[in-house]
């Protein structure tokens, strides 16, 4: 199944490979989801028996990312947001939160994975308030400069989300830069909304993010230090409670898995630009 986008204003065109296990696909599955191969399925078995918190995990960052966008609508009336790396459709999305506290929210949805761009073509794009774009997030300035983008997001306040998708992003790739970049294109007054997988420990660190590398063919970053996390927001004005666990970011009382490990957890935080 191909599935079209944009990078550096030529049309590419992907398959989805059943071979490889889905960072997305994986991610979709430790999530309760039902977009999955047997080759994922397999992978994340393999990941709970050296990350048994993963599910847990997974589903607390995604309770947060939610719980973020409730915030910046509802107390913050922001109408405009970019879903970096949003992977396969979820019961919630971006728009549908939005829009039970705003009218019209503008959602531009980006995801280099072509299985998540089909299926998010097919549900997310409900109107012309929402997009779904086939690109690369390591390189935002085609993301902002793509003629589909620049009449959906006008100069106002825009949220910027990066659920759970930096950690997938290597060195080389430079996370840290590609924050910046976005920061840059966005209005004053705009918001950035970040989780991120983080380990106290050396050894977890290095094994958890080794077998992620080998399951998905080298399509992997890396488990990282709080503190690399919290430089992200470097000079911006966070909103309470700062950089915390995802779980201490605003609970809303909703029922949430436990994590019964603590071999990583979520690092999130919002911020004002």
């Amino acid at each position: 199944m191909p599935a079209e986008g944009r990078t550096g204003g030529r049309e590419i065109t992907s398959h989805i490979d059943i071979s490889t296990p889905s960072i997305a696909r994986m991610y979709e599955y430790l999530l309760g989801g039902a977009e999955h191969y047997q080759v994922d399925r397999e992978a994340c078995a393999e990941l709970l028996r050296v990350a048994p918190s993963a599910v847990s995990v997974m589903r607390n960052s995604r309770a947060f990312l939610e719980r973020a966008v409730r915030c910046l609508a509802a107390e913050h009336g922001v109408t405009q947001y970019i879903d970096f790396g949003v992977g396969l459709p979820a019961r919630e999305n971006v728009h549908q939160i939005a829009r039970e506290y705003v009218s019209e929210p503008r959602v531009v949805y980006v995801d280099i994975d072509p299985m998540a761009v089909a299926h998010g073509r097919l549900v997310l794009e409900e109107d012309q308030g929402t997009l779904v774009l086939g690109a690369d997030i390591t390189r935002p300035n085609d993301v902002f400069d793509d003629p589909r983008v620049v009449p959906l997001l006008q100069a106002r306040p825009t949220a910027a989300l990066f659920g759970s998708v930096l950690h997938c992003l290597s060195d080389e790739q430079r996370p840290a830069e590609v924050v910046a970049q976005v920061r840059e294109r966005l209005a004053p007054g705009s918001f950035v909304v970040i989780s991120h997988l983080v380990s106290d420990d050396e050894h977890d660190r290095r094994e958890i993010s080794a077998l992620m590398a080998e399951l998905t063919g080298g399509r992997w970053g890396r488990v990282r230090q709080r503190a690399e996390v919290e430089a992200y927001f470097a000079g911006t004005r966070l909103l309470e409670p700062g950089v915390t666990d995802a779980r201490e970011w605003r609970p809303d009382g909703r029922l949430q898995p436990p994590q019964g490990t603590d071999e990583w957890t979520g690092w999130c935080g919002v911020a004002r630009i």
